[in-house]
């Protein structure tokens, strides 16, 4: 019988192609060759001498004299910082994009780090900007109005110093935790730091409206990216019958073309999503520290083209009608600032908040029109100009949404054109910004990926991912970064694509390794208290010290 066995043509073509090998773990200890090494140190110098000329030059094209370099060396010291938060969350994030095509064996650890890597640095390049200043608009007003104080200073390096400490120990942990949740921990505590140091209540140090916003948005991102992974998985499974999509890799060998090709496409997707919505993270935080330091050249967006600032005119006469209106039969004598500051802290309209509103209002359109063009508003006149058409836009912006404002359809268009017209003025992001934090972002997720990598490719299923989960998990992680970059809303890549992956785990009946799942759920919960911890206490100490 054994001999029949052997000789029948079945038996012969299994012997041949001999027993189905189990998938095999990556190579991930295979380092960068000298090369690559060379290049990453050459483009991490260019990048900082182009960060150094481009301040050069914005600075020299305002005529600026440049008196004392104190200024200077806390802008180098911040951006770093800054810089180096990007730098991180690169190697802190990007490594779950990566993990599915490493652990397919559709790329080498290697190649698809760099992959990813180039991609984050395109997402960032391109990205719109409106997560950037949704980050800075929870920061509490007084402080970004006097940014270049003491007490501005404190803000950003607690904020961005506690955000980084986090971010490296949870992923020496090799814990997937969020850089968004980390950040917006951040700044929650400094806002509450700096509401009690000043004798307020700590829960009016911050925009509780937009921290709901954001916080909605990061609580339902993971558990949407686990349901919908799940519901595509088992969609996949329903329509396309193939089995080999629904396979783990055998050995070391890629996967079919086809299958490669879809699984490199979602990678790509996931890192040009992270590196649109992570990257403006950065991108705001820099903005506050050059109007902080050098307003002269960052303070007003000095490109805004004749046409936009004879717009702006038109857009302000409206708007001052509708609040002149509303304050109708008050006056306020004196600095109008205050009771506008007050309304924006507080989010309560008082008498004087009308009528001192359509006083900073009208003073706002009389700075412009004097000068003609934001290019020619003289340096001592630059930080105070912006500050009024800041705290302008806030508190149309609060106005607009507070229910006890009375105020029609017509009105609220009028003000939304202003406060339209106020932030073309004051909230830009300048080319060489967007690529100083591409280039951080992007040598970031070449370097410290393996931790995280390992995580999520070995230790969420308790077996190897399939090419069609890894597919899964990975699409509905892009859909949903690039959605929330969409409507200006920072969301957590490294919980959407985890959740993504366990939820596919779940819908195939692969299991999910329990201690794990903990442990990312802790993180989960731990990061904003813990974040909020540390940047309060490093703001009271800093505050002290500076």
């Amino acid at each position: 019988m054994a001999d029949v066995t052997l000789n029948s043509p079945n038996a012969a073509s299994l012997a041949d192609s001999g027993p189905i090998q189990p998938a095999s773990r990556p190579n991930l200890d295979k380092g960068f060759n000298p090369l690559t090494m060379i290049l990453f140190f050459g483009v991490l110098a260019a990048g900082l001498l182009y960060v150094a000329y481009s301040i050069y030059s914005d600075v020299d094209a305002t005529g600026t004299k440049i008196t004392t370099l104190v200024p200077y060396i806390l802008l180098f010291v911040a951006l770093l910082i800054a810089l180096g938060f990007e730098f991180v969350n690169g190697f802190h994030d990007t490594a779950n994009a990566v993990a599915t095509v490493i652990y397919t064996h559709s790329l080498p650890a290697e190649f698809a780090v760099m992959w990813s890597g180039f991609f984050n640095f395109l997402g960032v390049l391109l990205s719109s900007g409106a997560v950037a200043f949704g980050i800075v608009s929870l920061l509490p007003v007084e402080l970004i109005l006097q940014v270049g104080s003491s007490a501005g200073f404190a803000m950003v390096f607690a904020l961005l110093i506690a955000a980084i400490i986090w971010n490296l120990g949870t992923w020496y942990l090799g814990l997937p935790a969020s850089s968004s949740h980390t950040l917006i921990g951040s700044i929650i505590g400094v806002g509450v730091a700096n509401a009690v140091m000043r004798g307020r209540d700590g829960t009016s140090g911050v925009d509780w409206t937009k921290a709901t916003e954001i916080g909605y948005a990061l609580l339902l991102s993971p558990l949407f990216g686990f349901c919908v992974a799940a519901i595509l998985l088992l969609l996949l499974k329903f329509i396309v019958r193939n089995p080999a999509l629904y396979q783990a890799p055998e050995g070391n060998q890629p996967p079919p073309l086809w299958i490669r090709s879809i699984l490199i496409a979602t990678c790509t997707g996931v890192s040009f999503a992270h590196g649109s919505n992570d990257g403006q993270k950065g991108m705001g935080l820099i903005m506050l520290i050059l109007i902080g330091t050098v307003p002269t050249a960052y303070a007003l967006n000095r490109a805004l083209p004749e046409s936009q600032v004879a717009q702006f005119q038109k857009t302000s006469d409206a708007a001052s009608k509708v609040i002149a209106a509303k304050g109708a039969g008050h006056s306020i004598i004196g600095d109008p600032r205050p009771a506008v500051t007050q309304y924006v802290s507080a989010r309560k309209i008082s008498e004087g908040t009308y009528p001192s509103l359509a006083v900073l209002v009208k003073e706002v359109g009389d700075q412009v029109q004097k000068y003609g063009t934001l290019n020619k508003v003289p340096a001592e006149a630059v930080g105070n100009t912006r500050n009024d058409m800041y705290l302008t836009s806030e508190a149309i912006r609060f106005l607009m949404k507070d229910k006890e404002n009375d105020l029609n359809k017509e009105d609220l268009a009028a003000l939304k054109d202003y406060k339209a017209s106020l932030d073309n003025a004051t909230k830009f992001i300048p080319t060489w910004v967007k690529i100083a934090v591409a280039i951080a972002l992007g040598l970031g997720t070449m370097v410290g990926w393996k931790r995280i990598v390992i995580t999520v490719g070995e230790k969420i299923g308790k077996s190897h991912l399939t090419y069609a989960q890894g597919a899964s998990a990975e699409l509905v992680a892009a859909g949903t970064i690039g959605a929330a970059d969409v409507f200006g809303l920072p969301v957590s890549t490294t919980h959407v694509l985890s959740s993504g992956v366990a939820g596919t785990m779940a819908a195939n009946g692969s299991g999910l390794q329990m201690a794990t799942i903990r442990n990312l759920l802790m993180a989960w919960v731990l990061t904003l208290p813990a974040a909020i911890m540390l940047s309060a206490s490093l703001y009271v100490l800093f505050a002290n010290i500076f």
